[in-house]
């Protein structure tokens, strides 16, 4: 059950049916591509008629073009419908406090180039000359790629998402900063920003369900990188709070006695389960001292380094599926996801870490259900982090209208 604002609603017309459905019809066209106007209908339970009038007003609009025709064993040959990805693309953008990753999709998420990055500038005015200048060196060097639609960027951090400041993201040193304005201005593109756990949860939500994956409302994504970010999605919708702060459990104190986050306080969960904080534990050092001068070994080098006997690699990530356990735990037992999804170079390591993490999170769930969630790891290789990005972009037109 859901209450109805009395001061902030959408008053049901006769027009409010067609257009959820037109939505509806949007989404299942990108969902089944290709698909005929018949197994659209039969899909959606609703006259052919009907659906064709539906897809004639998306043809009209250019959201869809009709391709090849099939075969049929009698009558006339059904002609797919697809989404017109067609000269259109998107720019999603990955920030981290490391480096900065870039991914040129089409309007449904399928990536068009190899993705590029450069060393993150903590300055936040010369990142964004810097990464204006490449957004328009990669659509000058490929002009088949068509219109960019916009510019998508995920940060680790909050966000307002009224005006898109980023409004603190403590391991960029960003507080109360306006990329969106020069960026935009600078390439002329609109632009989406985003908290990457969001992000991440938005992306899994927009484009999971595919037909490999039963489809979830309620859902819970931890992407772990530099430091740790988190979304949740219940009912369908992102979870976002108040101030927009919903989610953030990776600034939730495991051990008031840890580590100094760079939120400023100590203890924090991303202090004992992101990358610098694994190989750290592996170094023997604070996360401080490694922050401050970084040995040249990446959590996958650290990852190999396991595989390939190394005591101190297993026992250190090993120690990290503990504390990722203890999280996790925190997580479900307050919202109690349907799924929880876990992304980040980290999975790499699930066969290593994962006893680890079920006996820590044995230890913390509340009942025998919340120990049974199910947990699906996404691959790095999967990049859910730019994806999010390109979704930022993307998915509004595929979005159900809220009425009332």
């Amino acid at each position: 059950m859901r209450r109805i604002n009395p001061t902030n609603f959408k008053v049901a017309t006769r027009g409010t049916s067609r257009e959820i459905n037109r939505q509806i019809a949007l989404t299942l066209i990108r969902m089944n591509q290709p698909i005929s106007r018949a197994d659209l209908a039969s899909i959606m339970k609703m006259r052919r008629g009907a659906v064709s009038l539906l897809v004639n007003e998306l043809l009209a609009e250019s959201l869809i073009f009709e391709g090849a025709k099939g075969d049929a064993r009698r009558g006339r040959k059904p002609q797919f419908l697809y989404i017109d990805s067609r000269n259109r693309c998107v720019l999603a953008v990955d920030v981290r406090a490391s480096r900065t990753y870039i991914m040129v999709t089409d309007l449904v998420g399928r990536q068009l180039l190899g993705i590029s990055s450069f060393a993150t500038e903590p300055d936040a005015a010369v990142f964004v000359v810097e990464l204006s200048r490449r957004i328009k060196s990669i659509l000058t060097e490929h002009q088949d790629l068509g219109t960019c639609q916009g510019i998508g960027i995920v940060v680790p951090g909050m966000v307002d998402t009224a005006t898109f400041r980023v409004l603190n993201a403590p391991t960029l040193g960003w507080r109360d900063v306006d990329v969106k304005t020069p960026l935009a201005e600078a390439t002329g593109f609109p632009v989406f920003i985003e908290n990457s756990g969001k992000a991440c949860a938005l992306a899994q939500m927009w484009g999971g369900g595919q037909r490999n994956e039963t489809h979830v409302e309620n859902l819970a994504f931890v992407t772990v990188s530099d430091g740790v970010g988190v979304g949740i999605v219940m009912h369908g919708q992102v979870l976002r709070g108040r101030h927009d702060l919903a989610g953030e459990y990776g600034h939730i104190p495991l051990d008031l006695n840890g580590p100094r986050c760079a939120c400023g306080a100590t203890g924090c969960w991303e202090t004992f389960v992101s990358n610098p904080a694994t190989l750290a534990r592996y170094f023997g050092r604070s996360l401080p001292e490694y922050r401050a001068e970084p040995p040249a070994l990446s959590i996958d080098d650290l990852i190999t380094r396991a595989r390939q006997g190394d005591a101190k690699a297993v026992g250190a990530l090993e120690a990290t599926g503990r504390y990722l356990g203890y999280g996790l735990a925190s997580i479900i037992n307050s919202v109690d996801p349907h799924r929880l999804y876990i992304g980040g170079e980290i999975t790499a390591a699930w066969d290593l870490i994962e006893p680890r993490v079920r006996a820590a999170l044995s230890e913390r769930a509340l009942t025998k259900g919340a120990l049974q969630t199910d947990i699906v790891t996404v691959s790095a290789e999967d990049y859910p982090r730019l994806r999010g990005a390109a979704a930022l972009v993307a998915s509004p037109a595929f979005a159900a209208p809220v009425v009332a």
